[in-house]
């Protein structure tokens, strides 16, 4: 089986289905940027699904190792000379962050070692955050699964405005409680930014379906002072000269839904501009 179909069916049986979700990468970062750069002024705590945590397009075994897997986080860390610790997990919703259940780490390695087999990834957060107080930037991207998981579950295919005001109910509500957390339980006062997701391909309802989850985002992100990288933009200003199609513009792998070091590249970018 070819490394990028073990990836589908790892991300899609791992925890809902990978939707924006998953990426991967080589053990270099893009451009050159080596995965492990300078690191003097804080850290930087990365949270979300398979998009932060990394792209990769090689063959083999490349799941046994997380440093094969290089995401936006990485560049904006070596860009701001932040220590990253990315605690994203492929296939992770907004249900399975703040309750648990990311069933990519049963089978693989992340980027950091969880307290144990079944801890949230909000509890990873809010422990670290504890623990930590040089954190400078957290930033947060969650959402694209919960979109698959409406698509897998519906009848209509998240396609019905009756499906899509749920959907959009739902992961507003988990990822109000979410930040909430970081902001008020953790008490983390520092630079937040909330990532939204670009459109993946030419699917129209799915697309709909994620530019509705990106006004949700956005309008949670703002209810708790936090800043919003616009994936979405970013990745349609890139691919205004391919009439919107993000894999012709080289930003999302063919027959995928995942971007390519350059999509990363965008992100990272997105996430900058937005960054005090």
């Amino acid at each position: 089986m070819g490394t990028r179909s073990r990836w589908k069916l790892v991300a899609l049986g791992a925890a809902v289905c990978v939707l924006v979700t998953a990426s991967c990468s080589s053990s270099e970062a893009p451009d050159g940027l080596a995965a492990s750069s300078p690191r003097t002024n804080g850290t930087y705590l990365a949270l979300g699904d398979s998009v932060p945590f990394g792209s990769y397009d090689g063959a083999g075994d490349a799941y046994e190792d997380a440093d094969n897997f290089v995401g936006y986080p990485q560049l904006v860390g070596a860009q701001l000379g932040l220590a990253v610790s990315n605690a994203a997990c492929p296939g992770e919703t907004t249900v399975s962050f703040r309750d648990g259940g990311c069933g990519y780490r049963e089978s693989y390695p992340l980027h950091v070692s969880y307290g144990s087999a079944g801890q949230p990834q909000l509890d990873f957060a809010l422990e670290k955050l504890a623990e930590l107080d040089d954190v400078e930037l957290v930033t947060v991207q969650l959402g694209a699964n919960d979109a698959f998981e409406c698509q897998r579950s519906t009848r209509s295919r998240c396609t019905d405005a009756t499906d899509v005001q749920a959907f959009a109910r739902s992961v507003q509500s988990n990822l109000d409680s979410i930040l909430s957390a970081l902001r008020e339980k953790a008490g983390y006062g520092g630079q937040l930014v909330v990532v939204t997701y670009y459109v993946p391909n030419s699917d129209e309802a799915f697309g709909q379906a994620l530019r509705t989850l990106d006004e949700v985002i956005d309008t949670v992100a703002r209810a708790h002072d936090a800043a919003v990288a616009d994936g979405y933009e970013a990745f349609r200003e890139k691919a205004e000269t391919t009439a919107g199609d993000t894999v012709e513009a080289g930003l999302v792998y063919p027959n995928d839904v995942h971007p390519t070091d350059a999509g990363q590249r965008v992100l990272a970018d997105a996430v900058l501009a937005v960054v005090d």
